[in-house]
Order: C-alpha cells, then structure tokens, then sequence
C-alpha cells in the first residue's frame, strides 16, 4: 500500500509542477490587474488544461485535444460572463464573447494600469494558459520529454512579463519559484526510469558499454552547452537586471477621437442656436453635499450649492488658429488610475447618473476628475482627466461616474504662484503671430497686477466688463477672430460672442501675461434633469502651485451693460513735447470793443464797466491759481502714494511709473511693448540729449566744487529696472530696503531731467495733468 501511494505521489508531481508553472504566468500578469480575477481565471485555466490531460492519458491522442478544446471554451464562457458582471457591462453573453474576441489583443495592449477584468482584457490570458498547460501536458505526460514540455509554459512566463513591462516591480520572487517547480519536475522520475532496475542489464555486454558510453557523452555535452550558455549568455542577463524593460504599449495606437472632438470648442455657436436641444440627462449626489440654503462658496469663479460643472474636454494646445484636445487615451476599466489631488485643496466625492440623449462624438461628459466608471467602456487621458468611449455615443447610453471634485483654498490664491519649467510649458506656449494690440492689452492688464491671481481677475474683469454675450456669434477662436472679438467696433459685430471667444481671449491673454492656461468645454447645470445645448459652454482654467487648476468667469453679469473698450483701453497717444505745443490762447472776438471813457455811464446794475473788468480779470486769475495749485497738490499726492504707499513691490512699480512719465513730459515717451531693459538705455539716452541741449542753451548743470555733473544716472536706471523685473517675475521677493532704493533712483532721475529743462517748461512740468490722466486710464 506504502508502495502504491509513493507511487502516485510520484505520478503527481509532474502535472503539479506543470500546473504551477502555468499559473505562475497569471500571477506575474495579475500585477497590473485590478483585483486578483485574472490570477484565479488563470490558475483555473492551467489546472483545467493539465487535468483534462491526465484524465484522458488513456485515449488516443488524437481525441484528447478536442475534448480539452472543448472544456477550454466552457471555461471561457464562464470566465467571460463572470468578468462582465463583475465590470457590469451590459449585453448578452454572445455579444460580449464576439467583442471580445474582435478587440482582445489591442485592448490588453492599450489597456491603462491597472488594468480592469473585463472579457476583452481576460481572453487572452486565459485561453493561451489553458493551451499552454495543454500542450506542456501532452509532451511530457505521453512522451515523457520533461525540458520539452515546459517550452509552453516558459513561453507564456515570459510573455507575461514582456505584457507587464515597466508598469510593475521586477517579478524576481515568482521567477525563482518558477525555477524551483521547473527544477522538482526534472529530479522527479518519469514512468521509463521508475520500473526499478538497470534498463541495460539484458543487453549483452558490448552493446551495454556502447550504451553507457553514449550516455555518458551526451550528459557531458549537455552539461558543456549549459555551461557554455551561461557564460555567454550570464553577463548579459546581469546587466539586464537593472534596465528599464520595454512597455509593449508604445507600439500599440491608443485610441483616437473624431475631428469634432479634437476641437469642441467650435461646437459652442451652433449648440447656441438651438438651446432647447435635449442633450444628457443628469443625476447628481454629493457625499458631502452643503444644506440647500447654504451661501454661495467663495472662489473666483463661484458655482451656487446647486450648480455643477460637467466637464466635455480639456484643451490645451494652441497654434494661434485652434484650440486642440491634444490628448493619449488608454483603455481603461471601472476603476481610473488616482491621481494626486493638489497640495492645499479639499477634495470630495460627487456620484453622477448620466443618460445620452442628443449629444454625439466620442467624448464622454463626466465631472472632475473621474476615478470609477460603469455603463460604458471608457478610454482615458490621466493628463486632462477627460474620458471618451471609443465605440461613440448612442442615445440611450447610460453609465455612472464617481469623481473626486478638488477645490482650491481661496484664501490662498492670492499669494499663490504659478510653475514654470518644462513641464508647464506646454500651456505656456504662445504661438507666433499675435496680434500688437492683444499683446498691449495683456500688458496693460498686468501691469498694476504683479501677483498672479491678481493677473487673472484683471483679464476676468476686463472681459465681463466690456464685452456682451450673444446667441448668435459665429464660431472662431484664431488670432484675427479674437482680435476683432477684443477691438472691433461694437456698432459692426465687435466686441460680442459666445463663451467661446471670452474663454479662448482670455487663455491667450493669460499665456501672454505668462500664466499658465488652458480652455475646458462642458456644461453647467443644476445637476438634476435634463442639461439642454443652452447649457453648454466653456470657460479658462489658470495651473497655480498647490492648489491645481483654478477655474474662472470672464463672461459678464445678467443685465450689466459693458462699457465701450475705449474708456480703458486704446493705444497709448505720443503728446507732443511740451516745446511744440501751442500756448493756450483766447478764442477770438468778432471785432475789437471800442474803448470806454473814463466818464462813461455806470451799467444797468450801477457799476461801472472798467470795475467789471477788473472784477472778472480777478476772478479768472484766481480761478487758474486754483486750478495749478490743485493741479500741483495732485500731482504731488501721486507721487507720494507711489513711493510711499502700499507694499515694496508696488512701490518699486510706482517708482517706475514716476520715470516713464518723467520721458512723456520730456517728450520722449516710451511705448508699451518695450521691456524695462529697453526703457531704462531710452531714459539714459533722454538725459544725455537734455544735458546737451541745455549746454546750449549756457544753463549746465553744474556741481558744487563748480564741474559738469557726471552721467550717474545711468546705472541708477538700470537698477530700478532690474528690481521691476524682480517684482514681475518673482512676486512678494521684494524688500522695503529694496523699494526706498527705487523710490530714491527715481526722484534723483526726474530731478536730474527736470532741471535739464528750460525755467519755463520747468514750471509747466509741476502742474502738467498727463500723470494724473494715465492713472486714472490704468486697469485695476
């Protein structure tokens, strides 16, 4: 009986280790799987294949593989069927198995890890394990070739592994378990050698040295190859170990959009004309969701309690004609790969129900930023956290999206900062050709605004300020339709459009102003019911640090009536110089009034005309006394609120402001385009001219040991421009000794330049209203 047992324990092992291989290849692909499903399905698969083979060790060969052939397809329905309702995919079984087998390899391939059990995904695992186990059986079992019969087996390990790629830590653990079963499997007996005795002993005893001496020449050629092998082929695999292997995937074509869905943003218009237009139908649970009555939450682009944003697609490139999704989906199952919410926002989780009514392409709406999908087999982009369904959107779609909804700490964005490097650089790209005009008026706009957020709620301000919305605007975003969008006349088309143009002026202006921005296309709606084409619109996104994608409004309040874009805005006008201007004269009389008697009669109110006269030659002498000292105290309470107020950055910006214009009313004005580096050689070269001049004129500046004043000025310039520029590129660095230092820079530059002036443009100099003007024009 101890015999017997020994004996089947021994028959046991090799099916065993044929098992164990062959699992050992769902268990290195089971990795990038969600879940352990596929491991189980292989597992299965292997022993269901060996079993079959040890069952049927008693038919001829020829019969075994169709019935293994035939218990592999039981268990691949099974497994495909169990797979589908564990994703919930709807369909039949036949369906689900016809799709499977049509799109099984390219899925897998294209597949995002982790990747979900879905038909498509476990087909092919499954059906090459149960193969692979079945053949390994059959050589070994029948033939008795043990290293022949782990061929299958190795080959489906190392398919596995080269599927995984680089998406998984090395599987040095289950490679040396692989080992170890390969390795009981060859010390076991096999049924020739186990029949007990010397297979020679009756061979005559030639023939049996012959025999023994073959024997012994083929193990030693076989242990010489081994040895070989290794030498050559060790130093190899070592250096091997540390590599990054090659993901598979990057051979694959990821799943594409249409061309309506590369560019959504022009389907804004024509949703536009026909609001009514039944597009989704939208339920919406919030985990956290804010009591009905609750305020508003703050923010710079604020949704009410009951609003909700849902999200189409996310454009990020621009080439100065179209706005482009620009995005690498991957096939993905219910679960989406989480990504990491951003440092200083709060995130929570908002469950949506979502039925395809109207709306077409491939783009599949959905709340940011999904991280569980069912109903509907997705593609994802992890970059833009955008879905899309490859097959297309059919009415009666209905699938549900749970998303973790980030928002931003609005008590932080004012001191917040934007990236910059390589990898924001994408959505800092200004494409060449932008128009002279839009580049000023994102100068002008930044200007007063150091801060970042402070940028963008100038550009947002500007937009819903002076512009209107209508229904009816045609469709374009590249650079002429957004410059006639911004200063066109208001009487024929300009200055109007849909969300269209307000989100994609104010991302160019926000990228020239250097903030990272992007366009989002989707929807706004109460989250309840239907969301009709009316709903539909875009708006921009600016990237701060720690706190993510910040969403705003530029679109103008309901029943605000914009301002014309004049009033703020128009090209800065070159004043003549102060020289060439004409003196203020009196507007002629018709003829010259005789002159009166000094006898002459009292007028109706009995004063006399010479008392009128008099009279009013004193009042208007009083009244522009008035009006220079008011002029000059103005003038001089600007100064004062540049250098002294507010903090150092914008007492640097304001030092900088008394300089240029110092250069207007010396009439040499600068233009906006200019960097502070050009202005600051422009200011030395005025100064140097208006010392020459007054040279001329024999009134040099002199200094008091009686030589020519030397030329400091320069460097001084040079400097304050360098702290501009610090104040603009690096936001809140500047120091209070730093902006006393600019304030003294610029009034030494602007005494220095006024005293180069004649005595009587001197004095025109304290009381000219040009400051005053441009301060009041400046945007904040």
């Amino acid at each position: 009986m101890v015999t017997g047992a020994l004996r089947v324990l021994r028959a046991a092992v090799l099916p065993l280790a044929l098992i164990g291989l062959t699992a050992l290849a769902g268990v290195v692909l089971g990795r990038v799987y969600a879940g352990g499903l596929l491991t189980w399905l292989v597992v299965g698969a292997a022993a269901g294949s060996v079993l079959v083979s040890v069952a049927a060790r008693r038919l001829p060969s020829w019969l075994v593989a169709p019935v293994s052939v035939a218990a592999m397809a039981g268990w691949t329905l099974w497994s495909l069927r169990l797979a589908a309702t564990r994703a919930e995919l709807p369909g039949g079984l036949l369906d689900v198995t016809a799709d499977a087998a049509r799109n099984g390899i390219p899925r897998l391939l294209t597949a995002m890890i982790p990747v979900e059990p879905t038909p498509d995904t476990v087909l092919v695992p499954v059906v090459a394990a149960w193969l692979a186990g079945l053949t390994g059986a059959e050589v070994t079992l029948r033939t008795g070739r043990v290293l022949l019969g782990y061929l299958p087996a190795a080959g489906l390990y190392a398919a596995a592994l080269y599927v995984v790629g680089p998406n998984a830590e090395p599987a040095l653990g289950s490679t040396l378990v692989f080992v170890a079963v390969a390795a009981l499997g060859l010390a076991t007996p096999t049924r020739a050698a186990s029949g007990g005795g010397d297979p020679t002993a009756e061979l005559t005893p030639r023939v049996r040295a012959a025999v023994r001496l073959r024997l012994a020449a083929s193990a030693a050629l076989g242990v010489a190859l081994v040895v070989g092998l290794v030498a050559l082929l060790g130093p190899v695999v070592a250096q091997q170990v540390d590599g990054r292997p090659v993901d598979p995937r990057r051979y694959v074509e990821p799943p594409q959009v249409q061309t309506l869905d590369e560019n959504p943003l022009i389907r804004i218009s024509g949703w536009a004309l026909h609001p009514e237009q039944k597009l989704l139908d939208v339920s919406t649970q919030r985990a956290d969701a804010p009591p009905a009555d609750a305020p508003p939450e703050d923010g710079p682009a604020p949704d009410t309690a009951r609003s909700v944003r849902i999200r189409l697609a996310v454009l990020s490139d621009y080439d100065g004609v179209t706005w482009r999704v620009g995005a690498t989906y991957r096939n993905a199952g219910r679960i989406l790969p989480a990504a990491t919410a951003a440092r200083d926002s709060t995130v929570r989780t908002v469950r949506q129900q979502i039925s395809v009514a109207e709306l077409s392409g491939r783009l599949l709406p959905a709340v940011a930023t999904p991280r569980e999908v069912s109903g509907a087999r997705v593609a994802y982009d992890p970059a833009s956290g955008t879905l899309i369904r490859p097959e297309g959107l059919t009415p009666g779609l209905r699938y549900t999206v749970t998303s973790a909804e980030e928002r931003p700490d609005s008590n932080l964005l004012a001191s917040a900062n934007v990236p910059a490097g390589e990898e924001v650089a994408r959505v800092l790209r200004v494409a060449d050709g932008v128009p002279d005009p839009m580049r000023r008026l994102a100068t002008q706009l930044a200007e007063e605004n150091g801060a970042p957020f402070a940028r963008a709620s100038a550009i947002e301000q500007f937009l819903a300020e002076h512009y209107r919305v209508v229904a009816d605007a045609p469709s374009g975003h590249a650079y002429p339709n957004l410059g006639f969008f911004l200063f066109g006349p208001r009487n024929g088309g300009g200055q109007e459009g849909t969300s269209e143009q307000f989100a994609a002026a104010f991302a160019v202006l926000g990228r020239l102003s250097g903030l990272p921005t992007r366009v989002v296309v989707g929807f706004r709606t109460s989250g309840q019911g239907p969301v009709l084409a009316g709903d539909a619109y875009a708006w921009p996104e600016v990237l701060f640090d720690g706190l993510g994608w910040v969403a705003f409004d530029p679109l103008p309040r309901p029943n605000d009536e914009p301002r014309p874009v004049e009033e703020d805005f128009r090209p800065t006008p070159e004043d003549p110089p102060p020289s060439e201007a004409p003196a203020p004269t009196a507007e002629p009389s018709g003829s010259p009034e005789p002159a009166t008697a000094a006898d002459a009669p009292p007028g109706p109110d009995g004063v006399s005309t010479p008392v009128l006269v008099a009279g009013g030659s004193g009042g208007l002498l009083l009244v522009v006394v008035a009006l220079l000292l008011t002029l000059l105290a103005m003038r001089r309470s600007l100064t004062r609120s540049r250098l002294v107020g507010g903090d150092p950055g914008q007492r640097i910006a304001g030092a900088w402001r008394e300089v240029t214009d110092a250069l207007r009313l010396a009439g040499r004005p600068v233009g906006d385009d200019l960097a502070a580096t050009e202005i600051a050689g422009h200011a030395r070269r005025t100064l140097v001219d208006a010392r020459a001049g007054t040279a001329s004129d024999d009134t040099t500046a002199v200094t008091p040991t009686g030589g020519t004043a030397p030329d400091a000025s320069g460097p001084a310039v040079d400097e304050l421009a360098a702290l501009l520029n610090q104040v603009g590129f690096a936001p809140g660095a500047a120091t209070p000794d730093q902006a006393a230092r600019a304030a003294e820079v610029a009034t030494a530059y602007v005494t220095t330049l006024r005293s180069a002036r004649p005595w009587w443009r001197r004095l025109l100099w304290s009381v000219h209203p040009t400051p005053l003007r441009r301060a009041r024009r400046s945007p904040r």
